[in-house]
């Protein structure tokens, strides 16, 4: 007999292999290769004897990195190549120049074993030195090999003591090698100087740095950068603003880098096509100590001066990147009298409201990625539906079909249940 649970199951497994449908992109097969080596990361934590401090949530800076790592090993995503090599961890002597070398592979770059890699972690205990530079240039050479995306995440609660070899020389070093290797740095309760030190090893390679004070703030932010690292890589291409629309570079669809100065803004312009939608995002970085109330605004403008459409956001305490976005479908016209018809240039205008702490350079300015997408509108060729439905309203059609028809049977099946039990 067919049982209520039964009929749910199948229901809803009818609805999963749907819903799987709608996430396969056309023409590509679940599990398909991609021709790219596999993305690697090498996270690279200290473990010097300062990560005894108990003022993460309660426990010692180990214990929260140590939990935040179990988490993040169970939350890698398959295709991501994962190692772990530690400073600081087997040396506790007095010794300089025995400390400065005292860093080690703990789980070697590749395929991951999440037991095998947890169970290396769980010996970990707060020991010596924290030499940062040695570390990094040891963790590139784990990193060496292949044309994938590389990502060094270097965690750590004080400053290098390894001088004169400078970290951030180390990380500009690597940087000069063009080997497309990116370090991102979190400061574990930092101090102002270890938040100097760690934000210019990230800024030499473009990658981003993060003040932690919370274990939860650790995972969630290590998780991100590893499932960063599964992304696509797209080289941004440099693009400098204009100080007006009028002037302003013109822009297709792509990456682009710029650099805007605190209470300036950037116009940038794209040219859109009737029938074509505009879509842009925005993103600025504070790279350096910041006031705590901020705010991005991106804005399509015509040429006219009149706002089509605005994307904003706004907080306030302590963030490293604050992005916005905006779309703007360009109308089809009449095209029936055969003319061609013109593309709109549409002005798009970033500002942010991002101002200087005391004492802090205003210049350069504080890094932007703008990304402009201009595509087919809903409903044109070579796009996908509103709503991210997908090609084929067919998909959304099967969906109503299922849940119709479950319910026509569901509905049945209670008044036969019903009838049999006034029946006995």
């Amino acid at each position: 007999m067919i049982t209520r649970k039964r009929l749910a199951a199948g229901v809803c497994a009818l609805l999963a292999a749907l819903t799987a449908g709608l996430a396969l992109p056309a023409g590509a097969a679940a599990g398909e290769p991609t021709g790219q080596d596999a993305p690697k990361v090498d996270l690279v934590l200290d473990v010097s004897g300062s990560m005894r401090a108990r003022d993460i949530d309660g426990q010692s800076r180990m214990a929260a990195a140590k939990q935040a790592f179990n988490e993040v090993l169970d939350a890698t995503p398959e295709e991501v190549e994962l190692g772990i090599r530690t400073l600081g961890a087997n040396y506790p002597g007095d010794d300089r120049k025995t400390g400065c070398k005292d860093t080690a592979q703990l789980y070697p770059v590749g395929p991951l074993d999440r037991t095998e890699a947890k169970t290396a972690v769980a010996t970990l205990s707060p020991t010596g030195w924290t030499p940062i530079g040695p570390a990094l240039l040891k963790a590139a050479g784990d990193l060496d090999g292949g044309d994938g995306s590389k990502r060094i995440v270097l965690i750590s609660d004080g400053e290098d003591t390894c001088a004169p070899l400078d970290p951030c020389e180390v990380a500009r070093e690597i940087a000069a090698k063009g080997i497309g290797l990116t370090i991102d740095t979190l400061g574990l309760v930092p101090t102002a100087k270890l938040s100097r030190q760690l934000s210019c090893i990230a800024e030499a390679t473009g990658g981003t740095y993060t003040s932690v004070e919370h274990q939860d703030e650790l995972t969630d932010r290590v998780n991100q950068l590893v499932d960063r690292a599964a992304d696509p890589v797209v080289t941004p291409v440099p693009a400098e603003g204009a100080a007006e629309c009028t002037g302003a570079p013109a822009l297709k669809s792509g990456l682009y880098t710029d650099r805007e100065e605190f209470g300036q803004q950037r116009w940038y312009r794209v040219d859109v096509l009737p029938g074509q939608e505009l879509r842009a995002s925005v993103s600025v970085a504070a790279d350096r100590a910041v006031n705590p109330a901020y705010g991005v605004l991106l804005r399509a403008v015509t040429t006219h001066g009149r706002e089509i459409v605005r994307g904003e956001a706004a907080g306030d305490g302590r963030t490293d990147v604050i992005s916005t976005g905006l779309r703007y479908p360009e109308p089809e016209r009449d095209d029936s009298d055969g003319d061609k018809q013109a593309a709109e240039t549409v002005c798009l205008a970033v500002s942010h409201s991002f101002s200087a702490a005391s004492g802090v350079k205003t210049t350069p300015g504080l890094p932007l990625e703008l990304t402009v997408d201009v595509v087919d509108g809903p409903g044109q060729a070579g796009d996908v539906a509103s709503f991210g439905l997908g090609r084929g309203w067919w998909l959304l059609g099967a969906l109503i079909l299922t849940g119709f028809l479950a319910g026509l049977v569901w509905g049945w099946l209670s008044r036969w249940r019903v009838a049999v039990w006034r029946t006995n």
